[in-house]
């Protein structure tokens, strides 16, 4: 038995940083209003409306699905979930069984197919591409024809080793609309890392691209392309996409390649030149030659009709510890969730412009492409987010009109400390909604974005991730945020702080759970017989109830939810639990820190562990021993702010911190380095190197 440190350093009563006004205006009122009418109910406001969305499962589902108007070729009748909705969630039920429907569909359906669907920028990308909803449905059309020419069907997975384009969009549509299966992981993904990921699920098409651009210079991609299909003689052909211009387009060099126009060429539609066509950097969308003219109104996409269950997406794990897990999302599942959360949690409608700062290698970039569920306008970048400065995004945000703007914690950290000040350069009258996702966004954050980004804006801290391809805590742009808090558990998803033995603790700390089914639960791992890979998952912890792996506390008086780190991160001096970002909320305030880990160092005979504060100083000279003045007074702080219970019994200096390609730090492989383990170092990292940093420290083998 352990126990918990209840409350240290957490504040019961934050500071309210917003309030939405015109309530009644809100989606997610509306909604409320549209359950009781519809169940003939009283539920007075969003708890109420959160708890009858986890008790009543098959009715709030139902509810989802008539509100957000999906569209299906067969619609919803009968029994939701194939099974008790309440029985254990290692049951694998089907959902919504009777219904037939196609996410592709659902994506390109848009009541004005002149409106613009995406846009599309880069670095070195001097105007956006633009391409509206009728000339989305053209290409994917285009795209799924010569798919199924080169023999795509049911169930097939196609890959993309792709840039944040366009064409990815595109060519995730085709295969959906034909029933195969995405999957894509971003250029900067090392070989290795790609290997790990697509051989197990042996795409038979790979779509990549000829070059990339990154702090303001293009590289050549095809190098690295032509190292991975050496060792993916599955794909059977590699469509190349002259993703910029100032680079070769050589499709010869790659086995099996082809260019995207020349494979576009093999559906049979005829082509005409445009130069007014759109094109990303000069080159993107068939650039390479010719250009699709618009085909007859009456030609339609042959949309596939899918069982909710059938799936859409392959995402992986991070694999920082081991091989990456190929976690299989059903289409419906998706579908439904992302309206969900985008219509009702986000309030957006089609007249937002979305934005979403990612790569095709994290799960926000599914998320995002589901804004075009709902007819919303979505904006593609692709480069870095300080190129030519700290700027570039709100560069983009401004002149786009962006309403809604998603990016990561780690972000909104570098322009807090790049010293800019985004309200003092930039009109962002149109901005209504900035999220935050990740890692935990600390306290000190909030007040940077209210401060010096936006006053009144939603500021939307979120937290799910690839296991569920969406949010368990969320947004909610009818209740206030409050400083340090994301503000709400979403509807249908009911999570709880749990601890030993298998109950929830209340106003306490403890390991994220979800203890009732939800229908965006994987539909199972990939090559998973048995689904024993997706039960040591999920349910090794606690049997039968999803467990997520999250260390956190939800506050009894606001209903937020603080993130407190991973749980298998977890610190645990002497049975005492706690988590990493309570140090790092008190660590990162001192201006010589430039970054900081905290681990556990499991002790050798196994009984317990002790905590270790890893410090990145700013100081040039890597051999300087760390300033002890500085080490006392963060070990003081600690103390006073938290117990002395958290203060770590080493405080030592490393030159460099573990980072995953999507900001996370890695704190598990760290953690098993110190305590004598030998590690393999996942390709999602980008800097592998510095794990070396943490072997064989002499102070840690007392």
């Amino acid at each position: 038995m352990t126990a918990d440190i209840n409350n240290q350093g957490m504040d019961p009563n934050p500071r309210k940083m917003w309030e939405p006004s015109n309530l009644e205006a809100k989606e997610m009122e509306k909604f409320r209003v549209f359950v009781n009418n519809k169940h003939s109910l009283s539920l007075a406001n969003y708890n109420d409306l959160w708890q009858w969305s986890v008790d009543e499962i098959e009715d709030f589902w139902t509810a989802v699905w008539e509100y957000t108007n999906v569209v299906a070729s067969i619609p919803h009748t009968g029994p939701v979930v194939d099974g008790s909705a309440h029985g254990p969630m290692d049951a694998f039920p089907t959902w919504f069984c009777n219904a037939r429907l196609n996410f592709a569909e659902n994506a390109l359906w848009c009541k004005d197919p002149n409106k613009t669907a995406i846009i599309a920028t880069g670095e070195l990308q001097d105007q956006p591409t633009r391409i509206s909803y009728a000339e989305l449905y053209t290409h994917v059309r285009q795209c799924a024809k010569a798919m199924r020419k080169a023999g795509v069907v049911k169930g097939d997975r196609v890959a993309g080793y792709i840039a944040n384009c366009p064409e990815a969009i595109i060519a995730m549509l085709a295969a959906s609309s034909i029933g195969a299966i995405w999957s894509s992981t971003s250029p900067d993904f090392g070989t290795v890392g790609v290997l790990d990921r697509f051989s197990q699920i042996k795409p038979k098409l790979l779509f990549s691209i000829n070059a990339v651009v990154y702090n303001g210079r293009p590289h050549d991609h095809t190098q690295k392309l032509r190292q991975v299909l050496n060792d993916l003689d599955m794909v059977e052909k590699v469509i190349l996409i002259p993703f910029v211009p100032s680079l070769p387009c050589d499709a010869t060099s790659v086995d099996k390649g082809t260019t995207w126009s020349e494979f576009l060429s093999t559906s049979g539609e005829t082509y005409t030149s445009s130069s007014s066509s759109p094109s990303l950097n000069g080159a993107s969308l068939g650039a390479d030659s010719a250009q699709p003219a618009p085909a007859p109104a009456q030609e339609l996409i042959e949309f596939e009709p899918l069982p909710f269950n059938h799936p859409l997406y392959i995402l992986f794990s991070s694999g920082t510890t081991g091989k990456p897990k190929c976690i299989v999302h059903s289409a419906g599942g998706m579908l439904l969730q992302h309206k969900k959360e985008h219509i009702l949690h986000g309030n957006l409608s089609s007249s937002d412009i979305l934005f979403q700062y990612t790569t095709t290698g994290w799960m926000m970039w599914n998320w995002l492409v589901s804004g075009l569920t709902f007819g919303a306008t979505i904006v593609l970048f692709d480069g870095s987010p300080f190129r030519p400065g700290p700027s570039a995004l709100w560069d983009l945000v401004e002149s786009e009109k962006v309403t809604a703007f998603g990016t990561s914690a780690k972000y909104i950290q570098a322009v807090q400390d790049a010293g800019y000040y985004p309200n003092k350069h930039h009109s962002l009258k149109n901005l209504h909604s900035l999220y935050s996702t990740g890692s935990p966004l600390k306290p000190e954050s909030f007040d940077f974005v209210y401060d010096q980004i936006k006053s009144n804006l939603l500021l939307g801290s979120i937290t799910g991730g690839t296991d569920i391809c969406s949010l368990f805590a969320s947004h909610n742009a009818a209740l206030p945020v409050y400083r340090g808090e994301i503000q709400c558990r979403a509807l249908g998803m009911k999570i709880e702080a749990w601890s030993a033995p298998n109950s929830p603790v209340y106003g306490a700390s403890g390991d994220l759970v979800c203890s009732r089914l939800f229908p965006c639960m994987p539909v199972y791992f990939w090559d998973d017989l048995g689904h024993k890979k997706y039960k040591s998952a999920y349910f090794d912890n606690y049997p039968g109830v999803w467990y997520h792996g999250d260390f956190v506390w939800i506050n009894p008086n606001t209903g937020g939810i603080v993130m407190l780190g991973r749980s298998d991160g977890t610190l645990n001096p002497n049975g005492v639990r706690f988590g990493s970002a309570e140090i790092y909320n008190i660590v990162d305030t001192y201006p010589e820190v430039e970054d900081s880990l905290c681990v556990g160092q499991t002790l050798k005979d196994g009984t317990d562990e002790r905590v270790v504060l890893f410090l990145k100083v700013a100081n040039p000279d890597e051999t300087a021993p760390l300033d002890q003045d500085l080490v006392a007074r963060i070990k003081a702080h600690i103390r006073n702010q938290l117990s002395p219970r958290h203060v770590p019994a080493f405080v030592l200096r490393t030159n460099d911190i573990p980072y995953t390609i999507n900001g996370k730090k890695v704190e598990i492989a760290v953690k098993k380095i110190i305590s004598g383990q030998t590690i393999v170092p996942s390709g999602t990292l980008v800097n592998p190197e510095s794990l070396e940093l943490y072997y064989n420290i002499p102070v840690l083998k007392q």
